[in-house]
């Protein structure tokens, strides 16, 4: 059983930066496209963007140039650098994992055939 534990979320006004964690456990051929997904209060959960276990990323065309996804040697954690955030980034963010075919799946914002999921971390920027 692949278990996802997600951090690093806060509260950082326009232009600031966070860093969010995601470990995995239980690692299984499963789980070897993992992402950031998001969902603000009111809206669809939206992806942000996927690491594959080769390395292969892709973004939300909202993130790109701002956010990036890479992930350690182990590739039991990966990281979604935030930078030059602003307020319509504000929403819970989730790390997930799915098997390797998501990563190169057209649908992969839709966060289907995503198995594992975190617990969520806060994302809040102000104006």
């Amino acid at each position: 059983q692949v278990q996802l534990v997600d951090s690093g979320g806060g509260s950082v006004q326009t232009g600031g930066s966070l860093r969010l964690s995601c470990s995995a456990s239980g690692y299984t051929y499963t789980s070897d496209c993992m992402g950031w997904f998001r969902q603000a209060p009111g809206k669809e959960r939206e992806g942000v963007a996927i690491i594959s276990h080769v390395g292969g990323t892709a973004y939300a065309d909202s993130v790109k140039g701002r956010f990036t996804v890479s992930q350690d040697n182990a590739k039991t954690t990966i990281y979604l650098q935030m930078n030059s955030l602003k307020p319509e980034d504000t929403a819970m963010y989730y790390c997930a994992a799915g098997p390797t075919l998501r990563c190169y799946s057209g649908s992969w914002r839709s966060g289907a055939g995503f198995g594992y999921w975190g617990q969520g971390t806060q994302v809040t920027v102000s104006s």
